[in-house]
């Protein structure tokens, strides 16, 4: 308890009823659900067996984990789950599974292969459909959010494109069973019909998790707040730590109103309120205090901080994208020389990903050191993709996405004409397309010499499938590189020996993982560590970046749980922040959010960049000062290279907006 305001203390006490802890951005939230689970296990007695923490990346879930462990001291703390949402929701899956008419060794669809299929299913249906895929597959994945059953889709008021999905996501979800295979929207929406149908279930994983703590509570979907609901039940016992202010996730079905119904479901609801900033100057706070002010709350609350006023927020005007670059890159090498920082105090952030490649151009002429948020992830790797397709087939050879992607690679002379003749000789017989592989049937349809091949080749997986259930799963992965030389097609296929090299490395790396994760568990199945691959692709763009010394640069949206002692917030400008699609679909309140969050990352310095004109698809045009920037407490900004208003203030003036635009307009 040392250290804890007298507020965070207020929450790690409070047990007796539903808790919902309003923490603004800076202000300790993670100290209070590692603290709480302490005191739980501490001073309440509680079994840490019973207690769960869920959050939403495996990055804070790591965080967690590791401050629970160094403030546990000689409390024992074994036992205590602390995960995901959906690593809890697959942990609950693979115990229940037959309840739900799963087969051991499902497998879990990643982002590609849901849209596989859903490009199949409509080619089915509707001829080459191909364009509507990934928006279908986005209307399913909402539905999924929200708790929509494909029979309540079915029956909602849909246009053309919402009627289509609609048909589709009884076959999409119909497809996923026969290939025993969930989708990562089922590993939330399956438990909660499941705790529905099955009342004693439920009531076993309540034994089971006795109290719950919820983690950036104002990103749940539907789904994920039912789940919170009929685990939490009746009891109540129930922690959840969010800001509606740091809701920035609509598009992916984060609902900030699922702050308001907790207190409508849990009428004994008690609020605590985190006020105190850690992170940032008054002069930031005060700033973003006044810009999200002008949206809605439903819980009212202003952050302070007692870290001293700071300087002003600069803005800084450019007449161009490469002027505006040109500029936040020639003035954040001087402050670094200047106040002798590090290239890692330093973050450049952006509404969106393409404002990137400008500052990349700068930054490498200075030759100032640079990473980007957000690159290739380990799995996107094409290496790494087939090897995890062959992987998933060993243990459910039902996967016919992964099958697809390994029948001809390396190639077994297997091409377009005869794995088409195989899928539809397999949806003939309803057969999966392993096991038409077995049929005798199949040689009346593909010619002998493809016959035979597919003939070997599905003997050779089912063997080695039926070993990997026993034997040792790095030893069996070895082996299966070693049978399909894989090597020798890296080589093959690569443009040139460096690259088959760096690939080379991939693998290698892939099978090292593979051997660490089972020396940690020597019980674990070759199948148990493939859903956990599985589940860390889906959850994280990348392995966690080592501490380098250099610039950040990020979305705005990558930003959020980082801080940085200096921020150059760039592109303030209507149709960049807002964004122009949040203009046209009156969407606005989220984008000041984002521009909220953007604020509380900067710890000691804040500058906005802005330019005069823009090229927009291939055009020169004119561009205006974001709305943001005029909601902004005007006496705490100044316009960098503008004469001083007060002549003791040698560094800039003050300007209104107006004044900004004119300026704009005449540069």
């Amino acid at each position: 308890m040392l250290g804890l305001n007298p507020n965070q203390l207020k929450a790690v006490r409070h047990v007796d009823t539903p808790l919902l802890v309003l923490a603004g951005a800076g202000s300790g939230k993670t100290r209070v659900i590692t603290a709480k689970i302490l005191y739980l296990i501490k001073e309440c007695a509680m079994d840490p067996r019973k207690i769960t923490a869920v959050t939403f990346t495996n990055k804070a879930a790591r965080e967690m984990k590791e401050r629970v462990g160094k403030m546990a001291g000689d409390i024992n703390i074994k036992g205590v789950r602390i995960s995901t949402f959906h690593t809890l929701g697959l942990q609950i899956i693979q115990q229940e599974y037959q309840r739900l008419g799963y087969r051991k060794g499902f497998s879990i669809f990643d982002y590609q292969d849901s849209l596989s299929l859903v490009v199949e299913l409509t080619r089915k249906s509707h001829g080459e459909f191909k364009d509507f895929a990934a928006p279908i597959l986005s209307h399913i994945s909402n539905w999924k959010n929200a708790g929509i059953t494909p029979e309540l889709a079915s029956t909602a008021g849909n246009d053309a494109e919402g009627a289509l999905a609609a048909e589709l996501y009884k076959q999409y979800n119909h497809h996923l069973h026969t290939y025993n295979a969930v989708d990562f929207d089922d590993l939330i929406m399956l438990p909660v019909q499941l705790f529905k149908h099955y009342p004693e279930c439920l009531a076993g994983w309540q034994e089971r998790i006795r109290y719950l703590l919820v983690d950036e509570y104002q990103d749940t979907n539907g789904s994920q707040y039912e789940l919170v609901k009929l685990l939490t039940g009746e009891r109540g016992t129930l922690t959840v730590v969010g800001d509606d202010d740091q809701s920035i996730y609509a598009w992916r079905g984060a609902q900030p109103e699922n702050l308001k119904l907790l207190s409508e479901d849990f009428p004994d609801l008690k609020v605590i309120k985190l006020e105190q900033n850690y992170r940032s100057m008054r002069r930031i706070l005060h700033a973003a205090n006044h810009l999200i002010a002008n949206n809605p709350h439903v819980f009212e609350k202003r952050l302070w901080s007692d870290l001293g006023h700071g300087d002003r927020l600069r803005v800084m005007r450019a007449k161009s994208e490469e002027d505006e670059a040109d500029k936040v890159v020639t003035d954040l090498s001087h402050h670094k020389f200047t106040h002798r920082t590090r290239f890692h105090d330093y973050a450049i952030l952006y509404r969106g990903n393409h404002q990137a490649r400008i500052f990349e151009r700068f930054l490498r002429e200075r030759n100032v050191p640079y990473h980007i948020s957000g690159g290739m992830s380990f799995f996107e790797y094409t290496e790494i993709k087939d090897i995890m397709a062959y992987l998933k087939v060993l243990v459910n050879p039902e996967d016919t996405n992964a099958l697809l992607r390994i029948i001809n690679t390396p190639r077994r002379e297997l091409g377009p004409g005869t794995v088409e003749k195989l899928a539809a000789f397999a949806t003939e017989k309803k057969l999966s397309l392993f096991s038409a592989m077995f049929e005798e049937g199949l040689a009346d349809t593909v010619n002998s010499r493809a016959y035979a091949k597919l003939k070997t080749f599905a003997v050779w997986l089912s063997k080695l499938a039926e070993r990997a259930e026993s034997e040792s799963p790095v030893n069996i992965l070895k082996e299966m590189l070693d049978d399909i030389a894989y090597e020798d097609w890296l080589d093959q296929t690569s443009k040139d020996p460096s690259a088959a090299d760096r690939r080379r490395a991939n693998v290698a790396e892939l099978v090292e993982w593979i051997a660490r994760l089972h020396n940690q568990d020597k019980a674990a199945s070759l199948a148990e560590l493939v859903r956990k691959l599985t589940l860390l692709d889906i959850l994280e763009n990348q392995d966690e970046e080592e501490n380098r010394n250099r610039v950040s640069l990020m979305t705005l949206h990558a930003a959020k749980g980082l801080e940085f002692p200096y921020v150059y917030l760039v592109g303030m400008e209507e149709g960049l922040l807002p964004h122009r699609n949040s203009i046209e679909m009156d969407t606005i309140e989220e984008e000041r959010r984002l521009t909220y969050v953007g604020i509380t990352r900067a710890q000691k310095s804040l500058t906005f960049s802005l330019a005069s004109k823009r090229k927009r698809y291939g055009e020169t045009v004119d561009c205006e000062p974001s709305r943001f920037l005029e909601e902004l407490p005007q006496d705490d900004l100044y316009f960098v290279g503008e004469e001083a208003a007060d002549p003791t203030d040698k560094r800039s003036g003050l300007a209104t907006l107006a004044g900004l635009k004119e300026l704009l307009q005449g540069t």
